[in-house]
């Protein structure tokens, strides 16, 4: 078999990979506090045909060698963890992070899972869930069914006003988390990361202290994707699948003229 086929093969494989990272980075452009990925190439195995340095005579060397690759494949995808812009909403539950850092969630498994989106609601106890799937905001916060106004500070301080009392009521402080490589965080879906061993351990945080993000109420941090970049990014994959189609297209010419002529 020809080996430009499987050269090939590689590449439409790899293209066809790239194409579904930017759809679901396309796919999530409104989703609150998306991080876009990208895919990582890498190129195969080399055949090592004349290694460079080789004696080519008694007295001279190959300044170059003959190597032949094998094609390329996406080996990662890299969440790019850069801030999104503030959305206004004016919602008392709507929080942003402006700057470094993680709401902390309780999974129902009782391990805990990171997010930027801080479009919160309440549950039937008054507490702070996600709006998805109700998960618990940590640590625990619930709002009085009497509260009639909400505050939250830049430092993560939830206060609310009660009816019957002139002074607002100190209800729980949020903390935030921060990692050393957030690239190293696993996606789980509901817009949630869990940690990973590359990722480092959670390092938690009062919001706005040492160099963690302070909380903005009455916002949320859209999406970091890039709408036109992705789109270029969606013709470049395309180009690169129709280059690869159109090598499997010359050598099966290429072959077919073998068979005719022999």
């Amino acid at each position: 078999m020809h080996p430009a086929l499987w050269i090939s093969k590689t590449g439409l494989d790899a293209a066809q990979t790239d194409v579904s990272v930017v759809s679901n980075n396309l796919a999530n452009a409104s989703t609150v506090g998306f991080k876009k990925d990208r895919a990582v190439f890498e190129d195969l195995l080399y055949q090592n045909i004349n290694q460079p340095g080789g004696r080519s005579s008694a007295d001279t060397e190959l300044p170059s060698g003959l190597m032949l690759g094998s094609g390329s494949k996406v080996v990662a995808t890299q969440k790019a963890h850069t801030q999104g812009n503030m959305l206004t909403t004016e919602n008392a539950l709507d929080m942003s992070i402006q700057g470094r850092g993680y709401f902390e969630i309780l999974q129902p498994d009782g391990t805990i899972a990171y997010t930027r989106n801080g479009q919160f609601t309440l549950n039937d106890q008054g507490q702070i869930v996600t709006p998805g799937a109700g998960f618990l905001l940590q640590p625990e916060i619930a709002i009085p069914e009497d509260a009639q106004q909400i505050t939250i500070s830049q430092d993560g301080e939830v206060s609310a006003t009660v009816r019957g009392q002139a002074e607002p009521q100190v209800l729980g402080q949020i903390n935030i988390s921060d990692f050393i490589n957030p690239t190293g965080l696993q996606p789980t879906g509901q817009n949630l990361f869990v940690e990973t061993a590359v990722s480092g351990a959670p390092i938690q945080g009062i919001p706005g202290l040492q160099g963690l993000g302070t909380i903005a109420q009455g916002t949320l941090e859209t999406s970091n994707v890039n709408v036109t970049e992705e789109l270029v990014n969606l013709i470049e994959s395309q180009r690169l699948y129709e280059m690869n189609s159109k090598v499997i297209s010359s050598v099966d010419q290429m072959l077919g003229q073998v068979i005719q002529q022999l």
